[in-house]
């Protein structure tokens, strides 16, 4: 795939200068043995992650100048979540060091992958929409799109997962208690970001904010290199400073608490991603991190604007803001307030700049799910946006008024303000109102949003929306997390070139009957297996058998995903097993991982059911290897670029016209992993492309899904005509797998049986029968390699490079 702004030279390096290689050893040894045998790997990693920064850094010196020399369009990518995962062995690839770097490691009597281990997860992300982030930055970086990425630098991340008596318990993820050797300060840019107070002036759009209270944006940057070039991203994270340390007379007073008060309540933005938002303490912390974040990046972006262009009337030729999700949809006030109050544009010329700058992707079709304020709380916190943002719903009803006179319910459905209870802001509206292009992030979304959700505003503007199908980047998601099966591609396809041209993987479909070809993907397969299992055993104690089938289902737990739905057929087929021991039963292994947000009730009875069951299946003798259930905690990247890999079977069964897209769906097929799900998001695509006789599709569509629910779902139908669902319900209602505490599910229980939401009883004979396809698939193991191999090369379409090709050319209109 051709870079798309070729400024630097994409020629490959092939390692860094000898002398530099050996100055790293030297260093790594000499750090190494001023510590204990234990610690060796750390030092190993800390000091090869300070010399492949100091490269990085000459690289992102070089970008950043011929950006500014040729007064590039840039890309300014602002997301609450950027799921970057471990650095040092993406870096080392990019600057092709793993061959020197594991040589030196083994010349120190260490293994590379031992020391690789010791970095921890960044955690500045929990699930598809970080990851998703991190992936567009390596696809930047690789095709030479200039771009920030823009983020919060977080303490302490979302939680860290541990499991006591099988429930989930929060604790802080401490990831940066021995700090980071890829973080690069940047103590000379720091923005005020103000929050409540009053604002002043004459009543004229141009008005004065006096902010209450204001805390410093300290910038710290992270490097995030190209594959096969010498360009380089940029992942700028904000750090929240009190202006003043502390109150040094209150310190002298002996109130040594009051005294740091500013100090906490700045830092406090930085702890959590994602706080608690049940309390109203923990809404407003969250609405604060939001601006916190738009206001920094958008101060940054116009000071390097007018340094470079000297005025603002062309932003919108050389800057795009794009809005990943309506977390950062606050953008839009605050860049009219920038605008028009710091820096005196007229009303009419901002909001032209605004709306050339701004995009927007949305990630969800539940309404539920988008974002509102009350609009006493912008009040409180935000006032001059408040302000603005009535003044943007005022000139937009007009046009609506005009092009549509007498329709005031389609006034009040598109008003960025829903007068309906408690008055709120309607952060979708406003960055849709404000955007230039509005995309989904799936063929079925994208139609489905413009069918349901944002229907009247593709009324008024259907020419605005777009569709813009997710990828995944092929660097971390098979060449460094699946080395074996990188391999075996890179024999079959003459090089490691499907690295950045994923589509080359298309010449494995007419081989996939190659029985030589067959047997080194089954054992790069096996081999991953085995590196789960050892990892299971190792953190579990349990013992899995890693020629059994991998069902495997990672990602956040939701009751949308239907995690719930995989557990009845895990009961199923417990209970069929124990019905007839002596049926021919293909073994399977049962893994699943995800984290519940630390206030969602159902989500964390999910987890707890999943041990409460695994602990009954796995100690049954009568069960034997047949079937095993595994939850691993603290589900995360490094997790999963263990966990999928070694997936035979990938579980994406979202009730059809819930998921957006998904993109562990890719990364698994992309592994040689085959799809069980519905007829939803990226799958439908997906499918098209392998082949749809390769997945095993099952359930409702979308389309019957909502015929179902206006005819008026009664889920207990379900539940009365099926026996084998009835003794799955039944068993665990009347605490088969919690007999200490029989009615501990009852709540899980009752709502399947009086609501289910989303349809996991009317879906349920349809997931068993395609279940068994499955196992009859899986005992014809040449077919069920060939179907893999089909997988693997239907897959090219589906790389983060050809996402960014698409938002570049569509969506930001980068020259090409």
């Amino acid at each position: 795939m051709k870079t798309l702004i070729p400024r630097i030279s994409r020629k490959r390096t092939t390692s860094l200068p000898t002398p530099e290689i050996e100055g790293l050893l030297a260093r790594v040894q000499r750090e190494a043995r001023a510590t204990s045998t234990d610690a060796a790997p750390a030092a190993w990693m800390r000091t090869a992650a300070r010399a492949c920064h100091a490269e990085l850094a000459d690289r992102l010196h070089e970008s950043q100048q011929a950006d500014r020399i040729s007064g590039a369009k840039r890309v300014h990518y602002l997301s609450m979540e950027f799921l970057m995962g471990r650095a040092l062995a993406n870096a080392l690839s990019a600057l092709e060091l793993e061959d020197a770097f594991a040589q030196a490691a083994e010349q120190a009597g260490l293994r590379a992958a031992d020391v690789l281990e010791r970095e921890p997860d960044a955690a500045l992300g929990n699930g598809g929409l970080g990851r998703l982030a991190a992936c567009f930055l390596d696809s930047m970086a690789t095709l030479g799109v200039p771009a920030f990425g823009y983020g919060l630098r977080y303490r302490y991340g979302m939680f860290a997962q541990r499991i006591q008596d099988g429930r989930q318990v929060e604790a802080p993820d401490d990831w940066l208690r021995l700090g980071d050797a890829w973080e690069l300060p940047r103590p000379e840019l720091r923005f005020a970001v103000g929050f409540g107070g009053h604002v002043v002036g004459d009543g004229g759009l141009a008005r004065r904010w006096v902010p209450a209270q204001t805390v410093q944006a300290q910038a710290v940057d992270f490097i995030v290199p190209g594959h096969g070039t010498r360009r380089v991203a940029v992942l700028r994270q904000w750090q929240a400073a009190a202006q003043q340390p502390i109150d040094y007379l209150a310190f002298s007073r002996g109130e040594h608490v009051a005294a740091a008060r500013e100090k906490l309540e700045a830092e406090s933005l930085n702890w959590v991603l994602y706080p608690d938002d049940s309390t109203p303490a923990g809404r407003e912390l969250r609405l604060k991190q939001e601006f916190f974040l738009v206001s920094a990046s958008l101060q940054d972006m116009l000071a390097r604007h007018l340094e470079e262009h000297r005025t603002l009337d062309n932003l919108g030729a050389h800057a795009c803001v794009h809005l990943n999700d309506t977390h950062p949809a606050l953008a839009v006030p605050e860049l009219m307030r920038l605008l028009v109050d710091e820096h005196g544009l007229g009303w009419e010329q901002a909001w032209a700049q605004t709306q050339q700058v701004v995009s927007y992707t949305n990630h969800t079709l539940m309404p539920e799910a988008l974002e509102t304020w009350p609009v006493r709380m912008l009040e409180q916190l935000l006032p001059r946006h408040l302000e603005i943002v009535y003044e943007i719903n005022s000139r937009f009803l007009a046009q609506v008024r005009a092009r549509f006179p007498g329709d005031e319910a389609l006034v009040r459905r598109v008003s960025l303000v829903d007068e309906q209870g408690e008055q709120r802001v309607r952060m979708a509206a406003l960055s849709i109102v404000a955007s230039h292009h509005v995309n989904g992030v799936s063929a079925l979304h994208s139609d489905l949003m413009v069918q349901t959700i944002f229907a009247d505003y593709a009324r008024i503007w259907p020419e605005r929306f777009c569709n813009v199908t997710n990828g995944v980047t092929p660097r971390r998601w098979l060449a460094q997390a699946n080395p074996s099966l990188a391999a075996v591609l890179d024999e079959r396809l003459g090089g490691p070139g499907w690295r950045t041209d994923l589509g080359r993987l298309a010449q494995l479909a007419p081989l996939a009957g190659d029985a030589d070809l067959q047997a080194a993907v089954r054992a790069a397969k096996r081999a991953n297996k085995q590196r789960l299992a050892t990892l299971v055993r190792r953190e579990l104690g349990l013992v899995i058998d890693p020629d059994s089938l991998f069902d495997v289902q990672v990602k956040r737990i939701h009751e949308y995903k239907r995690q719930l739905l995989n557990l009845l057929h895990v009961v199923a087929r417990y209970q069929a097993i124990l019905a007839q021991p002596q049926a021919d039963w293909v073994p399977r292994t049962v893994v699943m991982a995800g984290k519940a947000a630390s206030a969602y009730v159902a989500a964390k009875d999910i987890i707890r059911l999943a041990h409460d069951i695994a602990r009954v299946v796995n100690s049954d003798p009568r069960v034997g290897e047949r079937l095993k259930l595994v939850f691993l905690p603290n589900y995360g990247v490094s997790l999963a670029e263990t966990i999928i890999p070694a997936a035979d079977l990938s579980e994406q069964i979202s009730t059809a016209g819930t998921e957006a897209s998904g993109t562990g769906n890719m990364k698994f097929a992309l592994n040689g992993a085959l799809t069980i799900g519905t007829w939803d998001g990226a799958n439908i695509e997906m499918a098209q492309a392998v082949g749809r006789e390769d997945f095993f599709i099952f359930g409702l569509q979308a389309e019957q899904v909502t015929q179902l629910r206006e005819l008026g779902y009664d889920p207990r139908l379900h539940y009365e005509e099926s026996r084998v669902l009835r003794r799955v319900i039944d068993a665990i209602a009347q605490g088969d797998f919690s007999p200490g505490e029989p009615g501990r599910y009852r709540a899980l229980v009752d709502a399947l049986l009086q609501r289910d939401s989303y349809l996991l009883l009317a879906d349920f004979h349809s997931y068993l029968e395609a279940q068994a396809a499955v196992d009859e698939a899986f005992r014809d193991r040449a077919g069920w390699d060939a179907k893999a191999i089909r997988n693997i090369a239907g897959m090219g379409w589906f790389s983060s490079d050809r996402t960014i090709c698409e938002y570049a050319r569509t969506i930001w209109q980068l020259p090409t």
